[in-house]
């Protein structure tokens, strides 16, 4: 199905009837993105089969590469060339990509990976949903820095935090994590497309400024340079100082360098983080949950609430950072809290050391919970 570009009237939106990864790849588009290097894994093959239609429609390119080791590394390149660029993969994709996801991290590349979830681990359940790449998307790749990983629960939201997690790559000069799973990846549903999106793009120093390529400004957000600005600029995965030119036996650039690519996003996680409650006011009970399964958890909060237990829903649109203080605070009046994964535990832990009585509900994935199920829990607690 192509997508014809029209002019729209102030305020009209064009509805699009689409599954998640279609609205994904659309997202990409709006916001500017005209490089997509990926290699087909189901369930997110439909993101580079859309964005491979439509790049060529804009003035973008598209590259199926022969593998996702390639495909991280040709969209730092684009990223590098000037191009705001994207790639999206599945789980055993995503494992091998991350020795160049900590690459753009310590390269302060700006870039969108899409991780579609299912079932694993290794080849796992290829068609069917899980949650089990969580912690990898914060510690996948070896060394410490800062990872801003997005949560998408249905299928507008694939649309609306795809134009986020741009912004937020660019704003913030460095990969961005939209971790998705099968379910928001493949269910159809009504799409709204507004007008004009907002659109953040990369600092660029000032023409002859004495720049720096790794100097950080006051937000510890260095300007970005690209091949063809007239600017020398060394880009190195190693150790390196504010040239860029590598310092690996200086433990004080390592300790520098290291604090500013954690801090640069802690230090601004109330502009990143995103926490979705509903029912919370008068709640004795909570459930955590992220992702499509936070759909089943509404829905046995409301049937909870329909038998007078006074539950709530506590849905983390931004997996990380992960916010102790926010977390602390909206649990602080329950008696109780379920965390409702499709994983054994792998926010768990987080969330335990903010309400040290939480309960998990854990799951090998393959399938949503029940919302019975869910209820369940609720009623034994």
């Amino acid at each position: 199905m192509q997508f014809i570009e029209k002019e729209l009237k102030k305020g009209e939106k064009v509805q699009l009837f689409v599954n998640g990864d279609v609205a994904c790849a659309e997202a990409a588009i709006k916001v500017g993105c005209r490089f997509f290097g990926g290699y087909p894994i189901t369930p997110a093959t439909e993101v580079a089969e859309r964005m491979a239609l439509r790049l060529p429609q804009v003035g973008g390119n598209y590259v199926q590469m022969e593998d996702e080791i390639a495909s991280i590394t040709a969209i730092l390149g684009a990223s590098w060339a000037g191009v705001k660029s994207m790639t999206a993969t599945s789980g055993p994709g995503f494992s091998l990509m991350q020795e160049g996801i900590g690459l753009a991290a310590m390269t302060e590349t700006p870039c969108v990976i899409v991780d579609v979830q299912r079932a694993g681990p290794s080849t796992g359940m290829p068609t069917l949903v899980g949650q089990g790449d969580v912690i990898q998307a914060r510690h996948g790749s070896h060394g410490d820095y800062g990872m801003i990983v997005l949560s998408p629960s249905n299928t507008q939201e694939m649309y609306d935090l795809t134009i986020r997690a741009f912004n937020l790559s660019e704003r913030f000069r460095t990969p961005v994590i939209l971790l998705a799973d099968e379910v928001c990846g493949h269910i159809t549903s009504k799409v709204s497309i507004p007008e004009s999106v907002e659109v953040i793009s990369r600092k660029k120093p000032k023409i002859r400024e004495d720049y720096l390529p790794f100097r950080a400004d006051d937000d510890l957000v260095p300007k970005m340079a690209c091949a063809g600005d007239g600017y020398r600029v060394h880009i190195s995965g190693l150790t390196h100082d504010e040239k860029g030119y590598p310092r690996t036996t200086s433990l004080q650039i390592q300790d520098d360098l290291i604090k500013r690519l954690i801090n640069k996003i802690w230090k601004h996680r109330d502009e990143i983080i995103e926490i979705e409650t509903k029912y919370i006011d008068d709640a004795r009970i909570g459930v955590f949950a992220y992702g499509s399964e936070a759909g089943s958890a509404l829905r046995a909060v409301k049937l909870a609430r329909e038998k007078g237990i006074k539950a709530c829903l506590i849905r983390p649109k931004t997996l990380w950072p992960f916010d102790d203080e926010k977390i602390t605070e909206l649990t602080k009046d329950l008696d109780g809290l379920i965390v409702d994964e499709l994983n054994m535990g792998q926010m768990y832990y987080d969330v335990k050391r903010c309400f040290k009585n939480a309960e998990l509900l854990p799951s090998g994935g393959g399938a949503l919970h029940e919302p019975a199920k869910i209820l369940k829990k609720m009623e034994g607690i």
